[in-house]
């Protein structure tokens, strides 16, 4: 799951992003309401998790104004007015559920996750929460991944970037794409990281395998596909 928090209290949106990135899904963050709009706008999220009380731009204007630019990503409201007329004010600006703070967040996590279901079509059946790419399947509620009916244990960064290249089956996924988008970073930090994570999930998924599926575009980065002509699934 790639989700946007737009949170303006920095150490509760750092403690959210370090434990979505720990349940295995994608976390970017916002701490204004314009730069979350904006990002909401041109992202493609599965949820966004949205403070009510923002700068620059308040998170019920902000949902509103999605909205009438008929952006229909799901949204949860997070925030410390929590009495019934708060949170109904919520739900008809356009927000889909609403927590109050303080809250646990293994049920935050659980709302989420059903949320983003939403944001695919048919959600709530087996199809919309797993990829298959050949042989390969990666269910991503379970956390389990798959190939020829073989179970792969992989680390919670592993998962990540198998699932972003899942997603993205059959089209070549740049050094630049996996920084942003799996390791969080808008730099280029000048190291290996990538290389290293790419070799040892090729081990788990390729390695005693009759065919590669995972494959290295030479300076430019990775595509995951099955190499005798199918479509990826």
């Amino acid at each position: 799951m790639r989700l946007l928090i737009i949170e303006d209290d920095r150490e509760a949106a750092a403690y959210l992003v370090k434990a979505f990135r720990e349940a295995g899904h994608v976390p970017d963050q916002a701490h204004d309401g314009l730069d979350g709009y904006a990002l909401a706008r041109e992202g493609d999220y599965d949820m966004l998790i949205v403070d009510r009380m923002l700068p620059k731009l308040d998170g019920l204007s902000l949902i509103r104004s999605l909205r009438e630019q008929g952006v229909t990503i799901p949204v949860l409201i997070l925030s410390a007015l929590g009495q019934v007329d708060d949170r109904v004010k919520g739900l008809r600006a356009g927000g889909d559920d609403y927590l109050p703070k303080p809250y646990a967040f293994s049920e935050l996590l659980a709302r989420a996750e059903i949320l983003a279901r939403r944001r695919h079509p048919g959600h709530g059946t087996a199809e919309t929460t797993t990829y298959r790419v050949g042989d390969l399947e990666l269910d991503r509620l379970s956390h389990r991944v798959s190939r020829a009916g073989r179970e792969i244990a992989l680390q919670p960064r592993e998962f990540r970037l198998l699932e972003y290249l899942m997603r993205h089956a059959g089209q070549v996924v740049t050094r630049t794409m996996l920084l942003e988008h799996v390791w969080d970073y808008h730099f280029d930090p000048q190291t290996n990281v990538i290389d290293v994570h790419v070799s040892r999930l090729r081990a788990k998924i390729d390695k005693e395998f009759e065919s590669p599926i995972l494959h290295t575009i030479r300076g430019i980065g990775y595509v995951l596909r099955v190499e005798d002509g199918r479509s990826p699934a």
